[in-house]
């Protein structure tokens, strides 16, 4: 199975690149401000991480959560790992989300639920709205 993470360039491209790590913005229906961090290299599972990488990780999610509080000003940042392509274990990401009243409004869910009904709902931010708040972050950053 190829690994779409691997090749993977956001619209806007990276908002950071470290040695070990790269954040951009995701793509699919959880919003326009949503994050990716990932490792540069094929991981499968956290506990494949090498020391090098983990130490970088929680400063890492800590400042993507930081810049997407102070860009989005939401209620909440949702910070999870996602990692299947299918049922097989796929290369991991994890995805900063921010949550804002008016997303708690409209879909009356929180959490998993939350994240569930926005992939069900299918909407999609166009590459113009990841680009320009890509282009904001990293000026943030």
């Amino acid at each position: 199975m190829s690994c779409w993470v691997c090749g993977f360039v956001a619209p806007g491209g990276a908002i950071i690149s470290t040695e070990r790590w790269i954040v951009d913005h995701c793509v699919g229906p959880l919003g326009v401000g949503t994050l990716i961090v990932r490792p540069h290299r094929h991981v499968e599972r956290v506990g494949d991480l090498d020391a090098a990488e983990s130490l970088e990780l929680g400063p890492l999610l800590q400042r993507a959560a930081a810049v997407v509080d102070e860009v989005v000003r939401p209620s909440q940042v949702y910070v999870s790992l996602w990692s299947h392509q299918g049922r097989e274990p796929g290369h991991i990401h994890f995805v900063v989300q921010p949550v804002t009243e008016a997303l708690l409004a409209r879909y009356d869910l929180h959490g998993p639920a939350l994240q569930k009904a926005m992939f069900d709902a299918h909407e999609r931010q166009s590459d113009d709205e990841m680009a320009a708040f890509a282009e904001h972050a990293r000026a943030v950053w």
